[in-house]
């Protein structure tokens, strides 16, 4: 089954959102690229390239646990603007650097102050998406965002490899900024994503309020200890600089194809996503997905060949595709809409903070050993992790959708959280009630 499009064709509004969150996503490919290219060719030091997931890391996971005290009882809309004005203002100050050529550390400090306007921001796009599509389209709508950025991944750092070997580095921050407008365009317009009934009121509390609800919700849990497993013991971009230099000479443009390779797996895979937005069972292709990522990359750290190893790490990316869609699946029909913005941004601590974090283990690893045997103990590790969580998460393995009584791919988002049913949302677009206990 190929990738379902409707929610691009019905909902206009999902439309604009996620035509600018592509734009953007594109310029911050080439930011990225930017940025790891710049830590190595000043350093040639892999554990300084593994600790710009730190500066990004920290900062991301302290700013958006004390965002997710307001994130609930917020204008979304508001504060995605706020924030997308921040990112732009970074950007300039790294196209700056740059151009003067600034050293490692005041880049590192202006990425933190980046991943800080990203830790409110994205959140605060996410909670749209329940807004702006029916139950029974939000899978389909999870899908074509990973396609967005996977498109990004794919073509920005291979632009970004031909724009660095011409240019340097300073046009791929001055793109980065410039790209952001998209952003705010997709965002002008949108409704409020205030909910008409947060649960408590904006504080530490709320926090703690959030981490409970998620620590405690066995499906929830498991999703996103699954993808911690998976970025966090597995990452491989960090490393991808220097299996470049250990094997193949060290030039940005095989950087840049190394690197996008995981993005072609993510687009294909994308293209064929209905095959697991209509699964009934997310639950286990969150789980299969992980495996299959810890696998490819564990073989791609014995290849010496670049054509292999850019099928490997293609593979990869496509199983990444699928697990991302399907966390997302497993977390909106799990999380009633009083928590979504505190979940919301517990999944972009995850989602974020967790592959640069497995970026400064697989850079500490890799400088006391070498690119490929990082690569090969993270994969492992994460298939020993995975296989962890499947057998202690059983609500997760057995987690199904229940079909609708007529028709054909819309499910009921309306699992019983922790034995309870949530309340019912007051959102036009509100999940329907299971007739069957979640498992």
């Amino acid at each position: 089954m190929l990738l379902d499009v409707r929610p691009l064709r019905e909902h206009r509004a999902f439309r604009r959102l996620w035509l600018g969150t592509t734009a953007s996503g594109f310029g911050s490919q080439l930011g990225n690229f930017a940025v790891t290219y710049h830590v190595w060719d000043h350093s040639h030091n892999a554990a300084l390239v593994g600790l710009i997931g730190l500066f990004i890391a920290g900062p991301l996971i302290g700013v958006a646990l004390l965002g997710s005290a307001v994130l609930d009882h917020l204008d979304g809309r508001r504060l995605a603007l706020v924030t997308t004005y921040g990112q732009i203002g970074s950007s300039l100050a790294m196209a700056s650097a740059a151009w003067s050529g600034g050293g490692v550390w005041p880049m590192l400090m202006l990425v933190s102050i980046t991943s800080g306007f990203s830790a409110l921001g994205e959140p605060a796009r996410r909670a749209f998406i329940p807004r702006l599509l029916p139950p029974d389209r939000l899978a389909a709508g999870l899908a074509l965002n990973h396609l967005s950025f996977q498109v990004a991944l794919l073509g920005g750092p291979i632009l970004a490899g031909v724009i660095t070997a011409q240019s340097g580095t300073t046009l791929c921050f001055l793109i980065d900024a410039g790209s952001f407008v998209g952003s705010l365009v997709g965002v002008v317009g949108l409704p409020s994503t205030r909910t008409s009934d947060p649960a408590g009121q904006p504080s530490v509390g709320a926090v703690w309020d959030g981490l409970r609800f998620a620590t405690s919700t066995p499906r929830v849990r498991g999703a996103l200890l699954s993808d911690l497993t998976a970025t966090v013991l597995a990452m491989p971009v960090a490393v991808l600089p220097v299996i470049n230099q250990e094997r193949f000479g060290g030039s940005p443009e095989i950087l840049g194809l190394l690197i996008s390779a995981v993005a072609v797996g993510g687009v294909v895979a994308s293209a064929f996503s209905g095959l697991i937005t209509r699964s009934p069972q997310p639950g286990r292709v969150l789980l299969g997905c992980g495996a299959v990522w810890g696998i490819s990359l564990a073989l791609a750290g014995f290849s010496d060949q670049l054509a292999a190893m850019l099928g490997l790490l293609a593979i990869a990316g496509g199983a990444d595709t699928w697990a991302v869609v399907s966390r997302g699946t497993v977390l909106l029909a799990s999380t009633p809409e009083s928590h979504r913005g505190r979940v919301a941004a517990l999944e972009h601590i995850v989602g974020v903070a967790g592959p640069h974090l497995g970026g400064l283990r697989a850079g500490l690893v890799a400088a006391g050993t070498s690119g490929g045997a990082s690569l090969v103990i993270g994969g492992v590790s994460c298939v020993v992790g995975i296989g962890l969580i499947a057998a202690f998460t059983p609500r997760l393995r057995r987690f199904a959708l229940t079909t609708w009584a007529m028709g054909g791919d819309a499910y009921r988002l309306r699992p019983r959280i922790g034995g309870v049913s949530p309340p019912r949302s007051s959102s036009p677009c509100r999940p329907a009630r299971r007739r069957t206990p979640g498992r």
